[in-house]
């Protein structure tokens, strides 16, 4: 049985994931809807790409996943569908597929899809549905789409590394005010060499010595680090959102330093 996923910023206060849904049992009755999220903060292709990022690797190999954030197309945003990692993705080429896929794609075709017949003004519905269905079905790219070498690209800011330190950004806040960094678990092993470490946040105001393993290794209320499942350094607070108690946001930078025993 097919699965469609859909990730969008269309909130659940509208028609409009209705009418998506809708449309796809139209084509479809028996098909699997699952809902990604339907909250991503509108137009934000970050939070977008971290979020399907972490999700389509838990969904079996054919799933099609709709991309509902940025979706108009313009000349130089055009309409796509990829095939990577066994999984299909549609939406707009905004550079959110660089932020979802690690690899390159194994196919990627521009929609050809008449707009004057589809229409443009919500192509989700009217556009990247037709294209879910035909691949649910078992249809190729090929025959929706014509062929193109890849998809834009959005640079993520890297992690740096000094003599004794690691310089982070933050990637995402996730809804419990946990603080997801750029640091992976493999760098700060690299970087720190199993040297003492402080990571240090809000300009000296709070210090975290110490990875746990889960966010219960701490009492209530107090900060912790841990690497998450997808192996990034995170900040979080027991009970508690770290976020607010920072004063944090996505982007803002912190700071990872070894000291030699």
């Amino acid at each position: 049985m097919p699965i469609i996923t859909l990730t969008t910023d269309l909130g659940l206060s509208d028609y409009y994931v209705a009418a998506v849904k809708g449309s796809i049992l139209c084509e479809l009755p028996d098909v699997t809807i699952v809902d990604v999220t339907h909250d991503v903060p509108k137009f934000d292709r970050m939070k977008t790409g971290y979020i399907l990022r972490n999700a389509y690797k838990f969904f079996p190999e054919g799933t099609i996943h709709i991309i509902g954030v940025e979706s108009l197309e313009d000349e130089q945003t055009p309409h796509v569908a990829i095939k990577a990692n066994g999984h299909y993705f549609i939406g707009a080429d905004t550079g959110v597929f660089s932020l979802i896929l690690k690899h390159p794609a194994d196919e990627i075709v521009q929609l050809n899809f008449d707009k004057q017949n589809f229409g443009s003004s919500f192509p989700m519905q009217s556009i990247f549905v037709p294209a879910a269905c035909h691949l649910a079905r078992g249809g190729t790219l090929q025959v929706i789409g014509r062929l193109i070498d890849g998809y834009r690209k959005m640079l993520m800011p890297s992690a740096t590394r000094g003599e004794s330190h690691l310089g982070a950004s933050i990637q995402f806040i996730d809804s419990y005010g946990n603080i997801i960094t750029n640091i992976t678990h493999e760098l700060f092993e690299v970087a720190g060499q199993r040297q003492r470490f402080e990571i240090i946040l809000r300009k000296n105001l709070h210090a975290i010595t110490k990875i746990s393993k889960n966010y219960n290794d701490v009492p209530e209320g107090e900060l912790l680090a841990i690497f998450n499942t997808e192996n990034r350094l995170e900040i979080s607070l027991n009970r508690g959102s770290a976020a607010k108690l920072l004063g944090l946001k996505v982007n803002d930078s912190l700071r990872v330093e070894f000291h030699a025993d």
